[in-house]
């Protein structure tokens, strides 16, 4: 049913000082935690490689060491979703209505509806970053996990057993990225830590973690090791509202790998419905969030 009279019944008269409703919204994060491309295709490809390893010892006379086990080793997919919204109102309603600027067809936040939504699905591929999706393939885990393969043995982006944000847990962290990670022939990779990715709830420790130049806690006069170890975490921290875990956290890293693909930019467009002279408003785009590397990421989901 389209928005009809019944609904505005106290916009048809004259008298009122206000019409609210509309509120500031969250300001846009997914555009800080993922790398935006432009897409020409439905299905999105990438192909994670494995080049050559470590270099041996010739001898004198000998031969040399060939190793032709390079190649392609992981394919990730990324296939866009169309979204849409829209509305209807009757003739009548936008006729009689006396605060059309307030509440009208231009002023039905259309477009915040889409920006929210944005935020929903890019932080879904983090909310549910330890739940294998086949459709993306890869390397056959989860974004986040322990055992993701490698030539010869695998690499963990998960803590375990899972920790809660602290002092102890960050620098493991910050040493992890950098020490433990290996490319796809596992040789060792220089993987930085960026930024701290956190729900609400943990922004105040983050602030003792990452604000204090001394170390944080503790009645010493240690040097806040966490600024430095491994670079530190340069870009600081980034709370996200529409993480659903309280006690989750991430560390992004300097890898590419979390992804935003834009098939269709969003746009919008009316028409009258011929029969029923009911103005139709409606939104669309057509774009996808993913990943297509493990190592963009470390993760510790906690449950308290």
């Amino acid at each position: 049913m389209p928005i009809s009279l019944a609904q505005i019944r106290d916009l048809l008269l004259p008298g009122l000082y206000a019409v609210t409703g509309e509120y500031d919204q969250l300001p846009r994060v997914w555009n800080k935690v993922y790398k935006s491309r432009k897409s020409t295709m439905a299905l999105e490809r990438l192909a994670s490689m494995r080049y050559l390893p470590i270099a041996a010892i010739k001898q004198e006379g000998g031969t040399t060491t060939f190793d032709n086990a390079s190649g392609q080793r992981y394919i990730y997919n990324q296939e866009h979703d169309e979204i849409g919204l829209g509305f209807a109102i009757t003739r009548k309603a936008i006729e009689d209505n006396l605060y059309k600027t307030e509440f009208g067809p231009n002023a039905m936040g259309l477009r915040n509806a889409f920006l929210r939504f944005e935020e929903v699905r890019g932080a879904d591929v983090i909310n549910t970053a330890s739940t294998y999706d086949a459709t993306v393939a890869g390397d056959g885990k989860a974004l986040a996990a322990t055992d993701h393969p490698v030539d010869g043995g695998t690499f963990s982006n998960l803590a375990s057993p899972a920790v809660s944000l602290n002092e102890t847990s960050l620098l493991n962290a910050q040493v992890a990225i950098n020490a433990n990670w290996r490319d796809n022939a596992n040789q060792r990779m220089n993987a930085k830590p960026r930024k701290l990715l956190i729900p609400p709830q943990l922004e105040p420790t983050a602030i003792r973690l990452l604000k204090t130049e001394l170390r944080p806690g503790t009645a010493n006069n240690d040097v806040n090791a966490i600024l430095s170890t491994q670079g530190g975490i340069p870009d600081g921290y980034l709370v996200w509202n529409y993480l659903t875990s309280e006690f989750g956290w991430q560390v992004l890293t300097d890898q590419d790998g979390l992804i935003h693909m834009s098939r269709v930019a969003y746009e919008s467009d009316m028409s009258v419905e011929f029969t029923t002279d009911n103005l139709l408003v409606k939104g669309y785009m057509r774009d996808s969030f993913g990943y297509n590397d493990p190592r963009c990421a470390y993760f510790s989901r906690p449950t308290s």
